[in-house]
């Protein structure tokens, strides 16, 4: 039995093909609070984004038609909105793809309710949209309340390295004065670059503050974001220390 969806909760478009995972995800989702609409295909799922765009994306990597990579990259066209992909294959250059592609994070099937609910709530935290959806069931499952990045103390509102601009009231980002459009974990990373440029940041601690991950999730979720960074803010900006992390670089 389904409880009614806490009332501005964040939208979630789950695209699943597989009928009862899909049925069974809508339900336990919806449990928690969430209104959860569903596609079964690539296409489908492309149709209801357009018609109706959700807070957030629920999307599985394998689906018929339009898969889960071509569909991330077509909405990243279009959107910058939180998606989390789903996926039952854990080799790398599945989980790379899906992560280059665009994805904000993903999680692994089969995965327990109370795990794929946390895992939405710290993206829905770290993009700033919300309320997020109180649980209602079990008890165990806490609420979290979304909060907008952190933008840092007053008076540097806006950060300046080289040409690279980041106005940390307005979260826009400008590169020799052109606006440079980012994803919301995307700017948090450069945050967190911004506000300690040449200082090396390593990657857990990186996993800790841009994705609230306090425990050893999978590093490559840090190292293919600072590849979408990279190409979007300058390829030589963002310096690879072997063995620590990454730091940005201060040309002048």
């Amino acid at each position: 039995m389904t409880t009614t969806p806490v009332p501005g909760a964040p939208r979630i478009l789950l695209v699943e093909d597989d009928e009862v995972i899909r049925e069974a995800t809508q339900l336990a989702l919806e449990r928690y609070g969430f209104p959860v609409e569903t596609a079964a295909d690539g296409l489908e799922g492309l149709e209801r984004f357009r018609a109706a765009p959700p807070d957030l994306l629920l999307l599985d990597v394998m689906l018929p038609l339009l898969d889960g990579v071509g569909l991330c990259r077509r909405i990243r066209e279009e959107s910058q909105l939180p998606i989390l992909m789903m996926s039952a294959r854990t080799e790398p250059i599945d989980v790379i793809s899906g992560l280059e592609a665009g994805a904000d994070d993903y999680v692994v099937k089969p995965f327990e309710t109370a795990v794929l609910v946390a895992r939405i709530r710290t993206v829905l935290r770290r993009t700033g949209i919300g309320p997020a959806a109180t649980a209602t069931a079990p008890a165990t499952a806490p609420a979290s309340s979304a909060s907008a990045p952190d933008p840092g103390p007053a008076h540097h509102a806006v950060r300046v390295i080289d040409d690279l601009e980041v106005d940390t009231d307005a979260m826009e980002v400008k590169v020799a004065g052109r606006p440079v459009p980012l994803t919301p974990t995307e700017l948090r990373l450069l945050l967190e670059f911004t506000a300690s440029p040449g200082i090396v940041m390593e990657r857990q601690t990186l996993l800790e503050r841009v994705w609230d991950y306090s425990w050893g999730a999978d590093s490559r979720v840090v190292d293919v974001h600072v590849q979408r960074l990279r190409a979007k803010i300058g390829a030589t900006r963002i310096e690879t220390v072997r063995g620590f992390g990454y730091k940005l670089r201060r040309t002048t």
